[in-house]
């Protein structure tokens, strides 16, 4: 009998907007006692004032020296940070239409509520209008980081690559893991 590997410790959540990286971060935080770090946090500043990317890649990489941590997204400017130093990467290639769905969805239910979002900021029907669109950047974004974590599952020359292509996949994955732990979500 061999004995089983420890489960990874650093683990980076990749996707598309509306996705789900936040809730399987929430849920993987449970289940495996791993503090997960919302992106949002380190990157959005009150009145969505956009943090200095190279404070964002400060921040990102004092995460990423912890012994444990889960990070619900990364952004093409710092993604090599948490990518070298992750243990697994969990890409949720879920299709466009699933993934505007959500978004569409979250996006409505955020407006309506008034839901803070981070660090004292809220969606309103003026930031979904803009030019700095959360809706817009789905749709700038969603070829390339398909593309990329295609790749990264056909080839990673770092850290293993789990792709999840229908929600059910993801789903039956996370049956399979340990019970939910009693333990809350640490920050």
């Amino acid at each position: 009998m061999t004995a089983r590997r420890p489960f990874p410790q650093k683990i980076l959540i990749y996707g598309v907007y509306g996705a789900g990286k936040s809730t399987l971060a929430l849920e993987l935080s449970r289940r495996l006692d791993l503090p997960w770090q919302p992106v949002d946090e380190l990157t959005w500043e009150p009145g969505w004032k956009e943090v200095p990317m190279p404070l964002q890649r400060d921040r990102i990489a004092a995460v990423c020296r912890r012994q444990s941590w889960i990070l619900d997204g990364a952004y093409k400017d710092w993604l090599d940070v948490p990518l070298a130093a992750a243990d697994l990467v969990i890409g949720l290639d879920f299709s466009r239409g699933l993934t505007l769905r959500r978004l569409l969805r979250r996006t409505a239910r955020l407006i309506s509520t008034g839901e803070v979002i981070c660090n004292g900021n809220r969606e309103t029907l003026g930031s979904v209008l803009s030019s700095e669109s959360i809706i817009l950047w789905h749709f700038a974004s969603f070829g390339r980081k398909r593309r990329r974590m295609r790749r990264w599952a056909a080839d990673s020359p770092g850290p293993q690559v789990l792709l999840f292509r229908t929600p059910g996949e993801l789903d039956r994955w996370l049956e399979e893991l340990s019970p939910v732990s009693s333990a809350r979500p640490r920050p």
